[in-house]
């Protein structure tokens, strides 16, 4: 069976400097680098970067997919805007988690289907997502909900971990659909489930 996987960064709150896309391309030399981003398709291999460091240093967004069904999705949000004890309770587990970088937090949703994913191309997916970034810059914890019950389905929860439901999930934002349906693909899933 043939391996696919997509890597996909992307820069929102300051675009790349040349130096930097040269540091980028040490580690792709196949990869679509703009200042904006970096997106790269691989069919054997691996990429060389750390996605984590890589959001750490450049990016504000990014998005990971591989046929065999593991989904990540990451956003670098400025701390300094966010209520993060808040945020922290709806981290609760690899499913969705949030680390603090420098004045940053990293705010990653994953998860796998024991099942495999199939062959879904990655194209697309980021933009459909990166409108989550505002939404929790503005307050909106919907998306981090969707995180904590993808950690409660797939069993990652202690017995006594309280719900912390946040307001407006009855209206739920086209980004907000994409992230919760099955495969985190606008047209068809997002990475939490039906």
């Amino acid at each position: 069976m043939s391996e696919y996987q997509y890597y996909e960064f992307q820069a929102i709150d300051r675009a790349l400097t040349e130096r930097e896309m040269k540091a980028l391309r040490a580690l792709s030399s196949r990869a679509l680098i703009t200042p904006a981003s970096f997106a790269n398709t691989y069919s054997y291999g691996d990429f060389r970067g750390n996605p984590a460091v890589l959001m750490g240093k450049y990016f504000d967004a990014f998005v990971y997919l591989a046929n065999w069904g593991t989904r990540e999705f990451m956003l670098r949000l400025p701390g300094r805007l966010l209520d993060l004890k808040r945020l922290r309770q709806f981290c609760a587990s690899e499913g969705c988690q949030a680390r603090t970088k420098g004045q940053n937090v990293i705010l990653s949703f994953r998860s796998e289907d024991p099942e495999g994913g199939g062959w879904e191309e990655g194209e697309g997916w980021l933009n459909a997502l990166v409108p989550l970034r505002a939404d929790l810059l503005r307050g909106d914890f919907r998306a981090v909900y969707l995180g904590w019950l993808l950690c409660a389905q797939a069993e990652e929860l202690e017995a006594d971990d309280l719900e912390p439901p946040p307001p407006g999930l009855r209206d739920l934002t086209p980004p907000l659909k994409s992230l919760r349906t099955p495969d985190l693909h606008p047209q068809s899933g997002g990475i939490h489930g039906k």
